[in-house]
């Protein structure tokens, strides 16, 4: 493509209580190097942080910055409102807790038009600031942390299940019907599951890189991986049969905890001894099996810098795998339901 023929961007964004991160997020968006036209639309929910006046504040000093109101406060929803403001053929989804490369733009539209796909991304470079949340990174960049997806460390470009954030043809997004507001939290999965159903190709593409801040406290991890459990279940429910195995793995490994924590009290309490004791003490491989393999990703083939780093991440790794697994469990049996991400809620 030349440089007259490059097709306008427009990026979005969906923020609440992001006054840590929205700045460094939007100077990351207005620092790509892409000669074509360019704009970005933010979905403000309602934030009790300063995240409004930031924004409000460089959309004066920038005009291709601008917002809209997103009162219903979920992603889906504020991605949407974003969407349909926007005026370009190619929309950029950016989360405010991700910071873009700078040739991020001009790469994902030439592999746009290379390919033929309607969505292309690549990888989450996830990153910390804090010890704590500099474990958090370490777990969401392995295969052992997030399970293994493309987008955290995949190395082969093709076509991919899903994308990170995602670089859209913004016709198809309409032709599919946009995100799903009633899905919290997924939702890129889920429309990307559309996009392939009507027939498009989702592409993943490695050479493109995307830095991603993970929440920064025990509590905030601990809420969005439960939140994002119970969506992953709801999601189950919703499209049995298109679900990757690796999804089921984190909830298995909390039913085999509850049932080696169950058989434990009764074999103290002698409620359960002798032969079927034995036999019943099967259970106690599962959490042994995962005690051993979190041994040797902390302290052996992913070990930190120091004592401190390997024992965080020996704690951070089944914070992560329990609390997603548990959601996932509660929004299989139950559904969803009302289920919000509350890590994103406070300050």
């Amino acid at each position: 493509m030349t440089q007259d023929s490059l097709p306008g961007v427009s990026y979005v964004i969906p923020v609440l209580n992001e006054a840590r991160y929205v700045e460094g997020a939007i100077r990351t968006v207005l620092a790509q190097n892409y000669a074509g036209e360019r704009e970005l639309i933010l979905a403000l929910g309602p934030s009790t942080d300063d995240t409004d006046a930031i924004v409000q504040r460089m959309a004066e000093d920038d005009p291709r910055v601008t917002w809209v109101r997103n009162p219903a406060t979920d992603i889906p929803a504020g991605l949407n409102r974003a969407i349909e403001a926007s005026r370009y053929p190619i929309i950029v989804r950016v989360d405010a807790h991700s910071e873009l490369e700078p040739g991020y733009t001009r790469r994902a539209v030439e592999t746009l038009d290379r390919t033929g796909a309607v969505n292309v991304g690549g990888l989450m470079n996830a990153q910390g600031r804090t010890p704590f949340q500099a474990a958090v990174a370490r777990a969401y960049n392995s295969k052992i942390g997030l399970g293994g997806g493309q987008y955290h460390g995949g190395s082969v470009e093709g076509p991919a299940e899903s994308a990170y954030l995602g670089v859209f043809r913004r016709d198809v997004l309409f032709e599919v019907g946009l995100y799903d507001e009633s899905v919290r939290r997924g939702e890129d999965w889920e429309l990307n599951l559309r996009i392939r159903a009507a027939g498009h190709t989702v592409w993943f593409d490695p050479a493109l890189t995307v830095t991603y801040w993970p929440r920064e406290s025990w509590s905030k991890l601990v809420r969005q991986f439960v939140a994002t459990g119970a969506w992953r279940g709801e999601l189950v429910r919703r499209y049995r049969g298109r679900n990757p195995w690796r999804f089921f793995v984190p909830p298995l490994l909390v039913v085999s905890v509850i049932a080696s924590v169950v058989l434990g009290v009764l074999q103290l309490t002698g409620v359960v001894s002798g032969w079927p004791s034995l036999l019943a003490s099967v259970v106690y491989l599962g959490p042994l099996a995962y005690l051993l393999l979190l041994c040797w990703v902390s302290f052996v083939s992913e070990r930190g810098e120091s004592a401190r780093d390997h024992w965080l991440y020996f704690l951070v790794l089944p914070t992560m795998h329990l609390a997603w697994g548990i959601g996932f469990i509660g929004g299989l049996l139950r559904g969803a339901r009302d289920v919000r991400d509350t890590s994103r809620t406070d300050v």
